[in-house]
């Protein structure tokens, strides 16, 4: 089991960026695969970056060039880089994890640890 912690979630203006932190502890092989979703009010959960344990990403086709996913290993934490944030990015950002990476799935239900989530609201 893994047990995944957000953190970096805020109020910021349309343009601006912000960077998310996923913390893992517990089993490290157990996230080995690790990625980000999100879920705005009303609307169905997006996958938005997953990294495999080689350094493999894979991105939504919207978000392409916007967000970037990385990993620091050694401290067992994943990045979410969100630039030219727009108000159709307000969500509760989610991490989640697994111990491997089965076609770099961006769907989240494919994911055996998710966290708790951090708001993004991004203003006009």
């Amino acid at each position: 089991q893994v047990k995944l912690v957000e953190s970096g979630g805020g109020s910021v203006q349309a343009g601006g960026s912000l960077r998310l932190s996923c913390s893992a502890s517990g089993q490290s092989d157990s996230s080995s695969c690790m990625m980000w979703f999100r879920q705005a009010p009303g609307k169905e959960r997006e996958g938005v970056g997953v990294i495999a344990g080689d350094g493999r990403t894979r991105y939504a086709d919207s978000l392409k060039g916007r967000f970037t996913i990385s990993k620091d290993i050694a401290k067992n934490t994943l990045y979410l880089q969100m630039d030219s944030l727009t108000p159709e990015d307000t969500a509760m950002y989610y991490c989640a994890a697994d111990r491997y990476c089965v076609g770099l799935s961006l769907d989240p239900l494919t994911y055996l640890n998710w966290g708790q989530g951090t708001q993004v609201t991004v203003s006009s």
